[in-house]
């Protein structure tokens, strides 16, 4: 059987803890692979080689930074379907999906190539007689990240290649699900040039996390996740002194008006929907159709959900892969048989679907719920799978009511003509990322991206601007070169300008 192993100072790092988990192929529900768990004198050692290449990497040029990062980017680019299959294989999205996670991976590493231009400073001369102020970025030191298993190729190249660039060194713990992507992107970093010792990956489960959290010479933590541990690792690392940007959970809204184009609205509702199969912190999980537009929208939907092809990701003719694993699949299948009495109306139950060649797959049909109640469970939880809610309103302003009244702010979309109703959405409602007849607003790579409210723990988002301000800390340096024939003297004053 394959095992995943650590990458650890520049090489692969054998286990030594002894203990392993179970990686499986969705679509068989087979296991073939197993994956190492790091101690804690794994971490540390992870930890340690980061810290020592610390000084050298954090004072290299910009320029022998930027060139390792130019050469990462064509490997990256040449391995791009090597990749996918790894993705396949372990989270089960089919390779057109998985591609597209790789491009979007690719856009941050060539916003990275660009970090001298994002890192410049600023001067101010003559701000005093013979005084000079300058504002300045410095790298943090080691900084860490903790990935999820929906995305396990582009979330690490969310966070790793912005922060080696800035001159950090790096510790990574990918999902233990799925993690052969994550150790061969960073296999192709080191063969790109990377210096041993600034990107590492431990994989494991929460000791490694806890660790990480815990351990003095860890500057900053990035993770994606779900709320609750979103919450729980930001007040631990912060109880730490360190820097974090959790990501959490999310309930998408796509508010759809009267005079929106129906087919157009239900085509962007089904792929944003079962996109993944629903394994996405973007996803589309709820739509709020007002008023008029709600049974010819909830009738365009359910015809495009009984034609959708689901079968195994490695399948070109498959549409939607299997669900993660088995304990995922009756997890979500579960909101399904209980929205009817929580007063749902189920219009499409995907619970009995059965792939033929593949019964032991992780394989779940599409739900639709038309009608859920705001208190019923399938409308409040976030629950990650193939499901998605229809709620009514009569008017935009109940609509919008409902979308702010949620715990959550990831993203939003407003699907209509009216170039007034869509500028009011964007303006008011309550969310980061904002679609207008887009339903999965994810930003390209020079924004940032990050949502509000219990979606985010922390203040600065992922990649973009605020990537690089994360991953550095700002200094100012204030100069004076006196002349020679200055008179000095002792003025106990507070300093002012002159």
């Amino acid at each position: 059987m394959k095992t995943v192993n650590h990458w650890i100072g520049g090489r692969a790092a054998e286990g030594a803890s002894g203990r392993y988990g179970p990686v499986y192929d969705p679509a068989t529900g087979e296991q073939t692979t197993r994956v190492a768990f790091a101690s804690d004198g794994e971490v540390d050692a992870a930890v340690a080689a980061a810290r020592d290449a610390y000084a050298s990497w954090s004072t290299a040029s910009l320029a022998a930074r930027t060139a390792v990062l130019f050469r990462y980017r064509e490997l990256l680019d040449a391995r791009r379907d090597e990749i996918a299959r790894l993705i396949t294989a372990e989270h089960g999205k089919v390779h057109a999906d998985a591609l597209g996670e790789v491009a979007r991976g690719l856009e941050v590493v060539e916003l990275a190539c660009g970090i001298p231009a994002l890192l410049k400073g600023e001067l101010s001369t003559q701000v005093s007689t013979r005084v000079d102020v300058a504002s300045l970025r410095q790298p943090l030191g080691v900084v860490a990240g903790v990935t999820p298993f929906n995305f396990p190729a582009m979330v690490p190249l969310w966070m790793f290649p912005l922060a080696v660039a800035c001159g950090n060194t790096f510790v990574l713990k990918p999902s233990e699900k799925d993690p052969s992507a994550a150790l061969r992107v960073a296999e192709l970093a080191a063969e790109a040039g990377l210096p041993d010792g600034v990107l590492n990956v431990v994989n494991g489960d929460r000791t490694a996390v806890e660790r990480l959290l815990d351990h003095p010479d860890v500057a900053a933590v990035s993770f994606v996740g779900s709320t609750p541990i979103a919450r729980a690792i930001q007040s631990r690392a912060v109880a730490h002194g360190k820097r974090v940007q959790a990501l959490g959970g999310a309930k998408n809204h796509m508010l759809v008006l009267p005079d929106a184009d129906l087919d157009f609205a239900a085509d962007n509702a089904i792929s944003a929907a079962y996109g993944s199969a629903g394994e996405r912190c973007m996803a589309v999980s709820v739509v709020v159709a007002v008023g008029a537009a709600g049974d010819e929208l909830v009738k365009k939907i359910a015809e495009r959900a009984a034609a959708l092809r689901i079968g195994p990701g490695t399948d070109p003719a498959s549409e939607m892969g299997p669900l993660i694993t088995a304990e995922h699949r009756a997890k979500v299948a579960s909101y399904v048989r209980g929205a009817a009495a929580q007063g749902a109306e189920v219009v499409v139950d995907g619970t009995g679907l059965t792939v033929p060649g593949h019964e032991n797959g992780f394989f779940l049909g599409v739900s639709l719920l038309d009608r859920v109640p705001v208190d019923a469970d399938a409308y409040r939880d976030e629950i990650f799978g193939p499901v998605l809610c229809v709620v009514r309103a009569e008017t935009y302003d109940e609509a919008i009511a409902l979308i702010n009244g949620s715990k959550w702010g990831n993203g939003a979309a407003v699907f209509t003509r009216d170039g007034g109703a869509a500028r009011r959405f964007q303006l008011e409602v309550e969310a980061g990322m904002v679609g207008v007849n887009v339903p999965i607003p994810v930003p390209v790579g020079y924004h940032s991206f990050g949502g509000w409210k219990d979606s985010l723990f922390g203040d600065l988002h992922v990649y973009g601007p605020d990537g690089v301000r994360f991953y550095t800390r700002g200094k100012v340096v204030t100069t004076r070169w006196p002349d020679p024939a200055e008179v000095g003297g002792v003025d106990l004053g507070f300093p002012r300008n002159h």
